[in-house]
């Protein structure tokens, strides 16, 4: 008789830093769940977080992606919501990053649900997210009703995003960087709000001095990853837009974004 094994049970991972700062607080699916939705309005309805979870992870399955860790996280009482999914798919290689997704809804109408792709360094776990995909514009009328058409739309996109992540990973490695560039760039990283000004110091040291030895090559990936060391110390929220910009910053400076 064939004994058909039961899947291994997904990791709730360790609480990262970014997830800790600013109010933000790791829960369980349980605590999670037990999150009520408060009632709508005539114009706005919103989702559930419960829903929205279980959704993604739905979609993310069925499109064959294989969910390794997850983490979940609550601000201003419960009414804002993100988690963290590490996941991969069958065919993907070996590297020494892997794939997340943050997902986020809101109770207090100060975002829509939604999807972001990003990357998880694994020698430090760093994240960095790029790009949101919205899974509703808002939290109108039929908005539940159509959730399953949207979040199935929004999780097509990913394998094209995390494709791309991929391709600039490997081009920020290929990028030579001077410390005189790398001055150069922090300078212009506050410029665009990938970083404050007083994240500079932190930055500096990460580059100066790697605390990680996959970080001493002279590289566009390296400084990045000095920047992400940085992010650790904000909220989801904030490491999200400040990714995007840090993002874009490094495209310009590797050409990632004039050829892709």
């Amino acid at each position: 008789m064939n004994i058909i094994e039961p899947p291994a049970p997904r990791v709730q991972a360790p609480p990262r830093g970014m997830l800790l700062h600013c109010g933000a607080e790791i829960v369980s699916r349980e605590q999670l769940f037990a999150v009520a939705t408060p009632p709508g309005t005539q114009t706005w309805y919103p989702l559930s977080h419960r829903t929205i979870l279980g959704e993604v992870e739905t979609q993310l399955e069925t499109s064959g992606f294989t969910i390794l860790e997850e983490t979940h996280a609550l601000s201003h009482e419960g009414a804002r919501y993100f988690a963290v999914m590490s996941v991969t798919l069958p065919n993907r290689g070996q590297a020494d990053f892997g794939w997340i997704v943050g997902i986020r809804n809101s109770h207090d109408m100060s975002y829509p649900a939604g999807l972001v792709a990003g990357t998880r360094t694994f020698v430090c776990d760093n994240l960095c997210f790029s790009g949101e995909v919205r899974i509703s514009r808002k939290h109108t009328r039929f908005a539940e009703r159509d959730l399953r058409h949207l979040t199935a739309r929004a999780v097509g996109q990913l394998g094209d995003r995390f494709h791309h992540l991929d391709q600039r990973v490997l081009a920020y490695k290929e990028e030579r960087i001077t410390n005189k560039r790398a001055h150069d760039i922090i300078i212009r990283a506050v410029d665009c709000a990938a970083i404050t000004p007083a994240q500079i110091p932190d930055v500096l040291m990460q580059w100066r001095k790697p605390e990680h030895e996959a970080f001493e090559p002279r590289n566009a990936w390296s400084l990045f990853n000095a920047f992400t060391e940085a992010h650790k110390t904000v909220n989801p929220h904030t490491a999200l837009r400040r990714g995007e910009a840090l993002h874009g910053l490094f495209d310009a400076e590797t050409g990632v974004a004039l050829t892709s």
